[in-house]
Parts: structure tokens; sequence; C-alpha cells
């Protein structure tokens, strides 16, 4: 049991909250985090009632017969939580990740969209 404690300790991996923009337009929220080295099959996304979660895995190859004199990408955890409003879609919340950038498309409900407002005249 302690050399399976032991394993474990050793291959926690740095976490990090990934930096992150958040822009609201009339159709929704987008939301870009910086994700570098993370591919689709290391990230995941929860929707949890209000609460969004993402979390990803970088791993980096190894390389070998090299001496690293200064790194700053390794291998590393990202975890980020949001808290979601009432007026988001949450069923057509939509993820792409490209180079290494997940965008996050968070749609408004219809009843949350801004309308204009048909005016009666006497």
């Amino acid at each position: 049991m302690t050399q399976e404690v032991i394993k474990k300790e050793t291959n926690t991996l740095p976490r990090f909250a990934p930096n992150t923009d958040i822009i609201e337009r009339e159709d929704g929220f987008h939301i870009y985090m910086d994700l570098p080295g993370v591919s689709k099959d290391d990230l995941t996304i929860d929707l949890k009632e209000n609460e969004l979660q993402v979390s990803a895995r970088a791993v980096y190859p190894k390389r070998e017969n090299v001496n690293n004199i200064h790194l700053e990408f390794g291998d590393s955890e990202y975890v980020r939580n949001f808290t979601i409003s009432d007026i988001v879609d949450r069923q057509n919340i939509k993820a792409t990740l490209k180079n290494g950038v997940l965008e996050l498309f968070l749609p408004k409900a219809e009843k949350a969209k801004p309308r204009k407002i048909e005016i009666q005249a006497e």
C-alpha cells in the first residue's frame, strides 16, 4: 500500500487555472481558454446544474539525450470552474478545440435574447 501511495504522489502534475477570456454578445457568451498541449482526448467538460467544469491534461513527449536548460511548457493539468447563469441555453452549449485554444459557446435562451418591443399608437 505504501508503494501505491508514493506512485500516486509522483504522478501528480502541477495544476493551473488556464488563461481565459469571456465575451458576451447578443447571441450568448463566448469563453476562450488557453490549453497548450491538450488534445481532444485529454479534455473533459462537465456541466452539473449551474456549474461548468473544464479539466484537461497536457503531456509532452519525453526527449532523450537532451539537457533542458529552461522549460515553461511541461506536463500539467488545467482546471477551471464557472457558474452558469440561468439565461444560458444548456442544451445547446458547444465546444471547439483548435490550436491549443478551447472555445465554448453558451447561447442565451430565447427568452433572454434582446428583442424589439412593438409600439402601439392610439
